[in-house]
C-alpha cells in the first residue's frame, strides 16, 4: 500500500510550551489511523499542521505527496478535515446540504448513499441538520459532509466528544461507511473504545510525544491484565515507596486520593506496603487500567 500521510520529526511550540515534540508516523492508503491521548496531548496541533492551518517549527509533512503549508492548493480538493466542535450551519437542511456540498466538487460522491447512511428521510422540506427525527446531532452530518466531495483523505478530530453512547455508535457507523467508499481516515480521539472499534492502527500520544504505534489488539495485549487502584490514605505517607514496588507503572494524586496503576499483582503489593506503614486504604476501588495503563506505558517508554 502507498503512504498517504508522512510525518517526520514534527515539532511545534507555543512560547515556552512544547505542544508537539519530535512526532513521526505514516498513514497508509485505505486505513483508519488513530491518534489516541488525553486532552492537551498535542493531537489537534498535529491536525492543524497537517491541514496547513499552522506553521511547524521543525520536521517534514507530506499529505498526498504535497507539503500542506507551502503547497496547500495541491491537497485542498483531496482532503477534508472536521475539527473539534465543527458544526454545519443551523439553517442547513439534510436533504439540501448534501447535494449542495457535493456540487462544490468536480467528482463528488453519491450524496444519496450518504443520505441512506445517515438514516434520515428526504421527504418534503427535509429535516434540520441539527435536529433529526431521532435527535441525532450535527456530528453525523459532519461525517457525511466529509465524504461528499469524494476526498482521498478525511480527518476527524474528536468528532464524537460529548455525545451519548447511541449517537457515538451511529456516528461510528457513518465513519465506517466513509472508509468503505475508499477514503483514508485520520481519527483523533480521547476514547479507547472508539479507537479500538474503528482503527486499523493506533498511535498513543501524551505530553506532545507520540512513542508507540500498533494495532488495537497488540496494544491491548500489553495492558489487558493491568489494574487501576484508587484509595484515600488514612494518614500521610511517602508515595515514592509505591512507585518503587515491582509491577507498578504509575502513581498519581487525584485530590485526596492516590491512584496506582500496575500489573495483576499490584493490589497485593500495594495493600501489603500500606499494612506495613499502618496506613488504611479508605474508599478502595480496583478496576482495569484502560487508558491510564496506556499512558503509563507511554511514560515508561519515554523514560527508557
Amino acid at each position: 500500500m502507498s503512504v498517504v500521510i508522512d510525518v517526520r520529526n514534527l515539532c511545534k511550540a507555543f512560547g515556552g510550551i512544547v505542544a508537539v515534540d519530535d512526532v513521526s508516523f505514516t498513514v497508509e492508503e485505505g486505513e483508519i489511523f488513530g491518534i489516541l491521548g488525553p486532552r492537551g496531548a498535542g493531537k489537534t496541533t498535529i491536525v492543524e499542521c497537517l491541514e496547513g492551518l499552522r506553521d511547524r517549527d521543525d520536521g517534514r509533512i507530506e499529505v498526498l505527496g504535497h507539503d500542506p503549508r507551502s503547497e496547500r492548493s495541491g491537497i485542498t480538493r483531496q482532503l477534508d478535515a472536521r475539527l473539534r466542535n465543527g458544526r454545519a450551519s443551523d439553517r442547513a437542511w439534510v436533504a439540501e446540504a448534501l447535494p449542495l456540498y457535493s456540487s462544490f466538487y468536480r467528482d463528488p460522491a453519491d450524496w444519496r448513499r450518504l443520505m441512506d447512511a445517515l438514516g434520515r428521510g428526504t421527504g418534503p422540506g427535509g429535516r434540520p441538520a441539527d435536529d433529526g427525527p431521532d435527535g441525532r446531532p450535527d456530528e453525523q452530518l459532519e461525517a457525511a459532509l466529509a465524504a461528499a466531495g469524494n476526498p482521498q483523505v478525511a480527518v476527524f478530530d474528536e468528532l464524537t466528544t460529548g455525545l451519548d453512547r447511541w449517537d457515538r455508535e451511529a456516528t461510528w457507523d457513518l465513519i465506517e461507511t466513509v472508509r468503505a467508499g475508499g477514503v483514508t481516515i485520520l481519527l483523533v480521539t480521547e476514547h479507547w473504545e472508539e479507537a479500538e472499534r474503528l482503527c486499523d492502527r493506533i498511535a498513543l500520544m501524551d505530553k506532545g510525544r507520540l512513542t508507540l504505534t500498533d494495532t488495537p489488539a497488540r496494544l491491548l495485549e500489553r495492558v489487558r491484565s493491568g489494574q487501576r487502584i484508587q484509595f484515600g490514605p488514612s494518614a500521610p505517607f511517602d508515595h515514592g515507596l509505591l512507585a518503587r514496588l515491582p509491577g507498578i507503572t504509575g502513581v498519581n494524586r487525584q485530590g485526596d486520593h492516590v491512584v496506582v496503576t500496575g500489573d495483576d499483582d499490584a493490589l497485593g503489593e500495594v495493600t501489603a506496603l500500606l499494612a506495613d506503614l499502618r496506613v488504611t486504604p479508605e474508599d478502595l476501588r480496583v478496576d482495569q487500567a484502560a487508558l491510564d495503563a496506556f499512558l503509563a506505558l507511554i511514560s515508561k517508554r519515554a523514560a527508557s
